[in-house]
């Protein structure tokens, strides 16, 4: 399926390896911490149900085994049905396809479901450059065979490495490119260190608007074990009120949030915001070696800068506390 000293597998579901061996190709100790490439999380998507094929993402994972047999390089990869949940907007080119005659759907995707963040996606371990280069190559030819054999109409790898961008390009793929917006660390001691470094216009908008958005409320900082599953059950009706509004159908149930958090609990922040003893708003965070990805967030009532403040300022306030580099908040808006 690959280059002859490798072979191919499919795996329909992350419970067909174990968690040691997929995580030892997915994060290896010579590279940062990707918390969404991880069994755990990727596990949870599919067992809650919110990564299946009855919700269209239907797992068919490549595993890569050398001649010894031992796992080499794996790719996670979803057979699509539609395009939602992917943060890549290709419904002109889905529209292009139908006219020209041809069923869009399915193709054939390899991503993190419902996760706009750059990041590996040629999982190949701790590997030299030189094998890493073979690895990918044979990977990429891996899917490509995958696609044709199954008439999937095209094959997809979103929110890639840079460094990924020349390998995939060699193999006939196009590259297609868009922008986010992150906040950088300059090496900030503390918030009002950042503001230091903003024009006086700026510094003073934001410090009224952090007046404004703490003005009777609490937030709290919630990690590890300190996440109960009342927490969840609090945030989970955030983010279904977000959902709704924002997408029509969330795309995580209930179960994922507590699948997640028992398996990845030391790499989540959860910010919640309290009216006295009653909570109003949440932002759900991930933390990685060098970064905090905020995800997802909801409210149950609208305070002037509360969105901003639950998810942007107190998660630039945690980031400079612990040192990361950045705060990636997602797709879409130069307003971040």
């Amino acid at each position: 399926m690959a280059e002859p000293a490798l072979t191919g597998h499919i795996l329909d579901g992350l419970d067909q390896i174990s968690r040691s061996v997929w995580d030892k190709l997915a994060n290896p100790p010579d590279q940062p911490y990707d918390p969404f490439i991880s069994w755990h999380f990727l596990r949870a998507l599919e067992t809650s149900g919110s990564a299946q094929p009855a919700t269209g993402w239907t797992p068919c994972h490549i595993l890569l085994k050398n001649a010894e047999d031992r796992p080499v390089a794996a790719m996670p990869l979803y057979a699509k049905t539609h395009s939602q949940g992917e943060f890549v907007f290709d419904h002109a080119w889905a529209d292009a396809y139908h006219r020209a005659g041809g069923p869009y759907y399915p193709k054939l995707l390899c991503a993190v479901p419902f996760t706009p963040v750059t990041g590996r996606r040629l999982l190949t371990g701790h590997a030299t450059q030189e094998e890493k280069t073979s690895l990918q190559t044979g990977l990429i030819s891996a899917a490509i065979q995958l696609a044709t054999q199954n008439n999937f109409s095209s094959l997809h790898i979103n929110f890639i490495q840079e460094e990924t961008m020349a390998r995939l390009s060699e193999t006939g793929l196009l590259i297609r490119t868009d922008q986010q917006f992150h906040w950088s660390n300059q090496g900030y001691q503390s918030f009002d260190d950042f503001l230091a470094s903003l024009s006086s216009a700026k510094r003073k908008t934001l410090r009224k608007e952090r007046q404004k958005a703490q003005s009777g409320l609490n937030f709290i900082h919630l990690r590890g074990q300190d996440i109960k599953e009342s927490h969840w059950d609090t945030f989970f009706t955030f983010y279904m009120d977000t959902g709704h509004r924002k997408w029509g159908a969330p795309y995580l149930n209930r179960q994922a949030f507590s699948e997640i958090g028992a398996g990845l609990a030391d790499h989540i922040l959860l910010i919640l915001a309290y009216d006295q003893d009653r909570p109003i708003g949440g932002a759900l965070n991930f933390i990685g070696d060098q970064a905090l990805y905020g995800r997802y967030w909801g409210c149950l009532e609208t305070r002037p800068f509360l969105h901003f403040e639950t998810c942007y300022y107190q998660a630039i306030d945690y980031a400079i506390a612990h040192g990361l580099k950045r705060v990636e908040a997602g797709a879409q808006g130069s307003h971040k």
